[in-house]
């Protein structure tokens, strides 16, 4: 076969390589297709053929059986800074948590408590099988704090694109409010010409702005110009109480601004005709579904995106809220739909669907290739396609939540969890191995998180559900 010749090849060769052997693959791309006994072969960084049977060559052989391998999962959407804030707004409305959070928490933050937390926050998306990181930072007040998150990334080793926002604090006396600016050119260009000069590398830039939703119509208009001036991803949330700009969408498409590039996060407030609008211009989507149906935006728009003709991404959001886990994301998201779409059943006919509206492997594209999509890294990454880098997840599929193994995406989807990730592969080089995580001291990062969090809360004086002993 091609993959057989490939391997071959690549067995001749000098460069380091790795064989995965005997496992259960889901490639994610059709072409290459699936194997319940399938070889991975890694060479570099590369991919370098997926198949059965593969020549080992000089290859380091992993023993895949009772496994199951996937492209690495990626996580289009989380606040990564509020890592150290974990679990604090689980009781919160979106109202509550724009009080306490970006009026509150976040202007606590000192540019080393941004560091810690991204750290924790990206080495814990690696444990949790994530590849990829869309980390959207927008608590960076001062261009420290910025540099602070983007050396954390790229110590993690994570995949990431680095969503450069701006805060959202009350104005203080003669200060304009934060929807009255636009997003600061000058660190634009400043991170362009440093830590993000180069696109190849594992972490790259994008922008997090604040869309017609949040901003004023120059705003938003200026923003856009902005992102496609530079080539970035421009990625916005959409939802949450009134529109700053109301008609600012329509504008906005009047003026040919709206197209390929464009990210919209949770949009669940949007019109059918808007989405199907969105998407034939190639407009993204990305959904945060534990986060939005807890918290007030509404039902994650899943299937009306589907209806329209696209495919959405899917994202954590916030620690300070759920977990970190992409399994549960997905679940979430496949549950949810499937409740609607049910529901919509019943009260039309009176009856269940005859069959399940999305399916599980439409859940594991969702967080495998649609946010690679996303995030403008389809040619990367997002499936075990050869020539693609080798981001690549193990899950121990023998383990006692998972065995026996009859469809491996449901079980994938419907089973798995952060315990079943045994190993972790970036850009051909193992993060986690073993179910160990590959860093020096975590215990001194999770400290230094607990250190720091603790310091933001009671210097907000934030209440808690924590009692002592004594009251």
């Amino acid at each position: 076969t091609d993959s057989t010749t490939i391997a071959q090849d690549f067995a001749m060769t000098d460069t380091p390589s790795i064989l995965i052997r005997n496992a259960i693959v889901l490639s994610m791309d059709d072409a290459v297709g699936d194997f319940l006994d399938g070889d991975v072969l890694v060479s570099g960084d590369r991919i370098a053929a997926v198949g059965h049977g593969l020549p080992a060559g000089e290859a380091e052989v992993i023993d895949g059986r009772g496994r199951i391998v996937i492209p690495g999962i990626v996580n289009a959407h989380m606040h990564t800074w509020q890592t150290g804030l974990r679990g604090l707004t689980a009781n919160m409305t979106l109202l509550e948590y724009f009080r306490w959070v970006h009026r509150g928490l976040a202007t606590a933050f000192r540019p080393a408590d941004i560091h810690i937390a991204t750290l924790a926050g990206a080495l814990g998306q690696i444990n949790a099988g994530a590849t990829t990181l869309g980390d959207w930072c927008h608590n960076n007040p001062t261009p420290d704090h910025t540099d602070a998150a983007v050396d954390a990334l790229f110590e993690s080793g994570i995949r990431a694109v680095f969503l450069h926002g701006s805060p959202k604090p009350d104005p203080k006396p003669g200060q304009p409010h934060f929807s009255e600016v636009p997003h600061p050119r000058h660190e634009v260009e400043r991170l362009m010409r440093g830590r993000f000069a180069s696109r190849d590398q594992l972490a790259t830039l994008g922008l997090a702005i604040l869309g017609p939703h949040y901003s004023t119509m120059e705003v938003a208009r200026a923003d856009f110009r902005l992102a496609r001036e530079f080539g970035l991803v421009a990625s916005m949330h959409q939802g949450g109480g009134e529109a700053k700009t109301p008609g600012g969408w329509e504008r906005l498409e009047a003026e040919g601004l709206v197209g390929t590039g464009i990210n919209i996060v949770h949009g669940n407030n949007l019109s059918d005709e808007q989405i199907r609008r969105f998407v034939g211009a190639g407009v993204s989507f990305t959904v945060t579904p534990e986060n939005e149906m807890t918290q007030g935006h509404g039902f994650p728009i899943t299937g009306r995106v589907l209806s329209a003709g696209g495919q959405p991404s899917f994202g954590v959001d916030i620690e300070s809220l759920v977990s970190s886990d992409m399994f549960t994301v997905a679940r979430m998201a496949l549950a949810c739909q499937r409740a609607l779409d049910n529901d919509l059943s019943r009260r039309q006919t009176g009856a269940i669907p005859e069959t399940c509206s999305v399916s599980t492997r439409d859940a594991l594209r969702w967080i495998t290739l649609e946010g690679a999509r996303m995030l403008g890294l389809a040619d990367r990454i997002g499936s075990l396609t050869p020539g693609k880098q080798a981001d690549i997840v193990m899950l121990r599929a023998d383990d006692w939540n998972m065995w026996p193994v009859h469809d491996p995406c449901s079980t994938v989807i419907m089973q798995a969890s952060t315990g079943n990730v045994e190993a972790v592969m970036i850009a051909g080089r193992f993060r986690k191995r073993d179910g160990r995580l590959d860093w020096p001291d975590a215990e001194h990062v999770k400290r230094e998180l607990a250190q720091s969090g603790r310091r933001i809360v009671a210097e907000l004086g934030i209440p808690t559900q924590l009692r002592t002993a004594a009251a």
